[in-house]
C-alpha cells in the first residue's frame, strides 16, 4: 500500500507542478495585458481582447483538468489498493519481479 501511495503522491506532485506552471503563465499574461492597458492602437486593443478571452478559457480548462486529474488519481489509488488487498501474493510476486529487474538493470551500469 505504501508503494501505491508513493506512486499517487508522485503523480499528484507532477500534476501540481504543471498546474503551478500554467497558473504562472496565466498570471504573466494578465500582467502583460495590464502593462499594455494604456495603449490604444486598434491592433493592440484587438489582441488584448482576444488574449483576455483566451485567458478566461484557459482558466476554466485548467480548473476542469485539475479536478479530473485529482479524481483519476483517487480512482487509480483506490483500484490499486483494492487489487492488492484481493491478491496479496500476486502483488508481492509482481513487486519482487520488478525489484529484481530494476536491480539487474542498475547493476549493469
Amino acid at each position: 500500500m505504501s508503494y501505491t501511495s508513493d506512486l499517487v503522491d508522485s503523480a499528484t506532485e507532477t500534476k501540481e507542478q504543471l498546474v503551478t506552471n500554467l497558473r504562472r503563465v496565466v498570471s504573466d499574461a494578465e500582467d502583460l495585458l495590464a502593462a499594455t492597458a494604456g495603449q490604444t492602437d486598434s491592433k493592440i486593443t484587438e489582441l488584448r481582447a482576444r488574449a483576455r478571452e483566451n485567458l478566461v478559457v484557459a482558466r476554466e480548462k485548467l480548473a476542469d483538468a485539475d479536478a479530473a486529474l485529482r479524481a483519476r488519481a483517487r480512482q487509480a489509488a483506490s483500484a490499486t489498493d483494492e487489487y492488492v488487498h484481493d491478491n496479496p501474493w500476486s502483488s508481492i510476486g509482481a513487486a519482487a519481479a520488478l525489484g529484481i529487474l530494476i536491480g539487474v538493470l542498475l547493476g549493469r551500469r
